[in-house]
């Protein structure tokens, strides 16, 4: 990868709905070349998809919430479980394994707090995989990115 590259993928996080040839005039290619190396890029797998960011509020998910799982054993079995469950929940809009005292950490978005206790206490603790919860509302989202900072090593 180099620095055109970098450029590319830079400008995608940005706008990702830009044709290549805004995108080959912004980094200094011809539409042909960009063409190629955004192809490529994907073929290789750095771009792994394009999609909307919708904003939560918008669509009614007003609560957004961070939880720190616990396993109830530790062993391949279980964790598959535990990975089972969240895969099927499109609440979880990430999940992510953990050092630390918590296993995993959990991003979720609901409509209600209704809807959050139901997940947590019924779906989340209700399932063997799982041994304890602590959860933390979001009461504010101060900065919220998906881009990585490829921009400074261009």
């Amino acid at each position: 990868m180099d620095a055109f590259d970098r450029k590319i993928l830079d400008h995608l996080q940005r706008d990702g709905r830009l044709t290549n040839g805004e995108l080959a005039a912004r980094i200094g290619l011809s539409a042909s070349q960009c063409s190629r190396r955004r192809s490529a890029l994907e073929a290789a797998g750095f771009i792994t998809g394009y999609a909307a960011l919708v904003d939560p509020a918008t669509v009614g998910c007003d609560v957004q919430a961070f939880v720190q799982v616990t396993l109830a054993r530790h062993s391949p079995d279980n964790a598959a479980r535990f990975l089972q469950l969240v895969s099927g929940l499109e609440e979880i809009q990430a999940a992510y394994a953990l050092t630390g005292e918590a296993d995993y950490m959990l991003k979720i978005a609901v409509p209600s707090l209704t809807q959050l206790s139901r997940l947590l206490s019924e779906v989340l603790l209700g399932h063997p995989s799982v041994a304890h919860l602590r959860s933390s509302i979001v009461l504010d989202r101060l900065k919220e990115s998906l881009r990585l900072p490829l921009a400074q090593w261009t």
